[in-house]
């Protein structure tokens, strides 16, 4: 019975943790992030002006930035909703899904939906997050449903 107990509140507590706030690190130190979108491997750029923690959901983080393809400029807002957490003593890494929904300004204007994984190497000395690698994997669709295009892109 006592293991029992103990058990169970092993496992209340660790549901119950607090997820710290790693808002900052989708800001990629306010430089944009670089990939490719389409079968031609088009360059896009993201950047993210806004991070901020869900307070009710602390997994989840809502963001807003803007897209850039072929000189098309569109603002974004969505969410990074992380999914899975794996350290291994120096290295760890986080998982997750996000969508970023562009304002709806015609043909050139959808919805960017994939997964993320966020590496990051730590230091136990400075107690900081090092070289720090950030790839999002997936479609971007216009509103309109006519155009769908597979999406890599990448933190610098």
């Amino acid at each position: 019975m006592k293991k029992f107990l103990f058990l169970f509140i092993l496992i209340s507590g660790i549901s119950l943790a607090q997820m710290p706030d790693i808002s900052n690190v989708w800001l990629n130190n306010g430089k944009a992030y670089t990939g490719t979108i389409g079968n031609q491997n088009q360059e896009i750029k993201l950047k993210i002006d806004i991070s901020e923690q869900n307070r009710k959901n602390d997994q989840e983080y809502f963001v807003s930035g803007y897209t850039l393809v072929d000189q098309v400029y569109s603002k974004f807002e969505g969410k990074f909703t992380i999914t899975k957490y794996k350290d291994a003593r120096k290295k760890g890494t986080v998982f997750g899904e996000y969508e970023l929904a562009e304002e709806n300004r015609g043909k050139h204007s959808g919805i960017l939906k994939g997964k993320f994984v966020y590496t990051f190497h730590w230091n136990k000395d400075t107690e900081k997050a090092e070289r720090q690698e950030i790839g999002l994997t997936g479609n971007w669709k216009s509103y309109d449903g006519t155009m769908d295009f597979r999406t890599i892109i990448k933190n610098q």
